[in-house]
């Protein structure tokens, strides 16, 4: 990751952060919010190694390819979901990953590019798209954020859902990773 040690150990934390919390999500009784933590997991966990500052450890040539094969097969897994109905939020998450793939492509140096360890040259990938990416994770940031925003409605019946069923966290989980992924574009 390009940028301040302080900023990617950061994004390390938060994503990490996130991917524990989908983890406990997997034990919903609800299959569809499984499949959603499942991959939300996979994202959250992927851009916190992704976010590890170059100067702590410098990664091995491969993986790049890694990152780029993972995400690659999640993008895949997400389409195949999105495809049924309610698919909505499966196709964010083919988005994401593909967002992912492209990034660790934009880190390998392919298309001339300088290498994640060197950071011997410009960092970054096609402008273009780069600036679709900002543009559809900043309208998702904001539609995701106005959906925590408080609502007058009726008080709850007392009991509290479990820690993996409450959906203002899922939501939170949901943001946190969006304003990372903004933050990872930019570094690009």
């Amino acid at each position: 990751m390009h940028g301040t040690a302080l900023s990617g150990w950061l994004l390390v934390a938060v994503c990490a952060a996130t991917g524990a919390y989908c983890v406990l999500r997997l034990r919903s009784t609800c299959p569809r919010a499984r499949s959603s933590a499942g991959g939300e997991a996979v994202m959250g966990f992927g851009m916190a190694a992704m976010a590890v500052p170059a100067a702590f450890a410098t990664p091995p040539s491969w993986i790049s390819a890694a990152y780029a094969g993972v995400f690659g097969a999640a993008a895949l897994r997400a389409g195949w979901l999105a495809r049924g109905n309610g698919g909505g939020h499966h196709l964010h998450h083919a988005i994401g990953s593909l967002a992912m793939v492209y990034m660790a492509l934009a880190m390998s140096g392919v298309g001339g590019h300088a290498a994640h360890g060197g950071h011997t040259g410009p960092a970054g990938g096609i402008p273009l798209v780069t600036g679709a990416l900002l543009v559809y994770y900043v309208g998702y940031v904001l539609t995701t954020g106005a959906r925590l925003l408080p609502t007058a409605g009726p008080a709850g019946d007392g009991g509290a859902p479990g820690w993996g069923a409450r959906p203002e966290l899922t939501l939170a989980c949901r943001l946190s990773m969006g304003i990372a992924m903004l933050a990872m574009l930019l570094a690009l």
